[in-house]
């Protein structure tokens, strides 16, 4: 039995019963208008996203799946009649890979830095150079961390493609210049999963560009690609954010900066406990021995990351077994992500071999995520930090011997 207090993966209660008179509040004004399709409410909430990620326009769709695959239709005019590639990580979550295929395309998997588990930009410039039909480059700002755009879109610009930002986990993030993530590739796909720092009640999402073009196209292909009433020039989705979501959201967006603050506090207690135990960062790998834990790398300031997920690095033969560990002590964890896509199964006709993306193979077997929500106690931090060292204090003895 664990003797500790439960620490769940994810707790929401705590923020919903701190914000439960504003959240309900906003739902039955929606409630009270009948209004619950766009409309007012989500034009309000997508003005406060223009202004919070510092772009020019903001358009809500239902999840962020499909944010991807409004970004693709939108910047790639001929989908899916029209054939050819999409460079994209293979560490990530499937849908940004299957955002390429579900329209015809190829996706072509980069490897990632094992420092940041963002896409390599040096792979991803060689993959590139091989590409014969590249249309697009599609990175991911992954856990919470920029990836860096400036190499991205330096590739892309060579290339005369348009650079799609993946930043479902990183509403908040800012890059190596202070800027914020999504602002500077032609499109910024965003999620408002439960689970993301800014979560709603169900699913939710966000492109936003500072092109006006573009975004009068995400405007109609959001909505069957209708422009005006009843006539289609060309085949949209039906892909609408509602306005409940949308008043959930808003109040949420008011708190996200102090939520951001909790959670770099939460990841800089467990930086310091694994530190204090003898953990390096990621910088150093763990082939190189010491401590077996590895803790997030993150970029210093102007950039920030908002740590969407806090992952941590052991040994493959021991991650499972930690994991293992936690769950008997009341600790919740998950593994983001077990399959690389170039492994997943629905990608076998791509011909890919699991050595032929190492880090992306060598990150989902070592990598753990730990509870790093904003109301974490202090209590049940310190016990997530104190299971992890005694766990691996006990079987890093056991693998020296």
């Amino acid at each position: 039995m664990a003797a500790g207090p439960n620490v769940p993966l994810l707790d929401l209660k705590p923020q919903y019963l701190a914000l439960k008179a504003e959240i309900d509040a906003a739902i039955q004004a929606v409630v009270d208008s009948q209004y619950f399709i766009l409309g007012p409410t989500v034009s309000d909430f997508e003005g406060d996203c223009r202004d919070y990620c510092e772009v020019p326009y903001a358009l809500g769709c239902a999840s962020g799946s499909d944010a991807l695959l409004l970004a693709l239709m939108a910047l790639l005019p001929g989908v899916p009649r029209i054939k050819g590639q999409v460079i994209c990580p293979s560490y990530t979550f499937f849908a940004t890979g299957g955002a390429i295929s579900r329209i015809g395309l190829t996706p072509v998997f980069a490897d990632i830095d094992p420092v940041t588990y963002n896409m390599c930009p040096e792979h991803t410039a060689a993959l590139a150079e091989e590409c014969d039909e590249l249309l697009a480059i599609m990175p991911v700002h992954l856990y919470g961390q920029a990836c860096d755009i400036d190499a991205i879109l330096e590739i892309g610009e060579r290339h005369g493609v348009p650079v799609i930002e993946d930043a479902a986990q990183a509403l908040g993030t800012r890059d190596s210049h202070g800027t914020m993530v999504g602002s500077r590739g032609a499109v910024g796909t965003w999620s408002f999963f439960p689970s993301k720092n800014l979560g709603g009640f169900g699913d939710g999402g966000l492109c936003t560009t500072a092109d006006p073009d573009i975004a009068e196209r995400l405007r109609i292909l959001r909505v069957h690609g209708m422009e005006p009433k009843y006539y289609h020039q060309e085949v949209g989705i039906n892909s609408r954010l509602d306005a409940l979501q949308a008043a959930v959201l808003k109040v949420k967006l008011r708190h996200l900066e102090e939520w951001h603050v909790a959670r770099i506090e939460n990841a800089s207690f467990y930086d310091a406990a694994f530190a204090e135990a003898g953990a390096s960062t990621s910088m150093t790998p763990l082939s190189e021995g010491g401590f077996p834990l590895r803790t997030p790398h993150a970029n210093p300031a102007p950039a920030r990351h908002i740590y969407n997920q806090y992952v941590i690095r052991v040994p493959g033969e021991l991650r499972d077994e930690l994991r293992s560990h936690l769950s008997e002590e009341g600790i919740g964890s998950e593994i983001y992500y077990p399959v690389p896509l170039h492994m997943q199964e629905c990608f076998a006709d791509l011909g890919y071999a699991p050595d032929d993306l190492p880090e992306s193979l060598r990150a989902a077997r070592e990598t753990i995520a730990l509870p790093i929500y904003p109301d974490l106690t202090g209590e049940q931090r310190s016990h997530v930090a104190n299971t992890v060292v005694s766990f691996m204090n006990q079987h890093a003895a056991c693998m020296q011997q």
